[in-house]
């Protein structure tokens, strides 16, 4: 296995292709390695399953029409910041990904993988990083579409909690209420694929980039302040999927739902659910 664990390694990931559930997905789990492949000139693509319209604690203000709308240009505008230029929409309903049939949106990111032919697709692992069921839902298609299509020696990437982050963050995700019982389940660095903590530069970038997201994102950075925050999103880690074995299901739907509703109510500004760092 090829650890990629600096800006300098981001080469060698090839093209890359990310599959997400809701916008801000992508940002907080892999913005800083987007932004670093495109600056050595590799291709990224990023998928999106949902608008996440109903990611929001002031569904009066948002209702979900407006929020599809304005989560659609907060999405355009952080992918640009991050230089990434080909985006495509599922058009999956937010919260209700698990209720999709399954051949059907397997078919639909085949068909992307085909087109894309990437060297790296990267999503959430089975565990959905927090149990979020679109996130789990988002993992099972497209690991089953990277089966179908993805080309000879091409990698998937499962989104990793470090294990060496627990200590640090755990006390701030239990008061934020970003993971179930269970989770996240964290990963030793020596089992990490990919295992970057970004450079000044870059971690700055990375942050504008979510600030773009301000619907999701605004509350909680005024809530932990930038510095705190860049600290909170510095790390991203990566394990390879064929190192990963039956996950136990540590989080049903509920679990998963309240968890998303508390972070919301703690300055999460309506995050359709995260990781110490991401959606959630």
């Amino acid at each position: 296995m090829t650890t990629i664990e600096s800006a300098t390694d981001i080469a060698g990931l090839g093209t890359v292709l990310g599959v997400w559930a809701h916008p801000d997905d992508e940002a907080y789990l892999s913005g800083g390695l987007m932004a670093l492949a495109r600056d050595r000139g590799s291709r990224v693509v990023c998928v999106t399953a949902t608008r996440g319209e109903h990611g929001t604690e002031h569904p009066d203000m948002w209702p979900p029409d407006r929020l599809a709308a304005a989560r659609t240009l907060e999405l355009a505008d952080c992918l640009a910041i991050l230089g990434v230029h080909e985006h495509h929409w599922l058009g999956h309903p937010d919260g209700q990904c698990a209720a999709v049939p399954g051949p059907r949106a397997v078919a639909r990111l085949r068909s992307i993988i085909e087109r894309v032919r990437p060297d790296t697709v990267l999503t959430f692992g089975p565990d959905g990083i927090t149990g979020h069921p679109d996130h789990r839902a988002v993992s099972a298609w497209t690991t089953a579409a990277f089966g179908q299509a993805a080309p000879g020696g091409a990698r998937l990437l499962y989104a990793a909690f470090a294990e060496r982050r627990g200590p640090r963050w755990a006390p701030l995700n239990e008061r934020l209420g970003i993971f179930p019982p269970g989770l996240p389940v964290l990963t030793p660095d020596r089992e990490l694929a990919v295992d970057v903590v970004l450079d000044a530069g870059t971690a700055d970038r990375k942050v504008r980039a979510l600030a773009a997201q301000r619907t999701q994102t605004a509350e909680l950075m005024a809530l932990l302040g930038r510095e705190r925050f860049t600290a909170w999103v510095r790390d991203e880690s990566f394990i390879d999927a064929e190192d990963v074995g039956d996950v136990p299901d540590t989080a049903d739907a509920g679990d998963a739902a309240r968890a998303a509703d508390t972070v919301r109510v703690a300055g999460g500004g309506g995050r359709d659910g995260g990781r110490g760092g991401s959606d959630c």
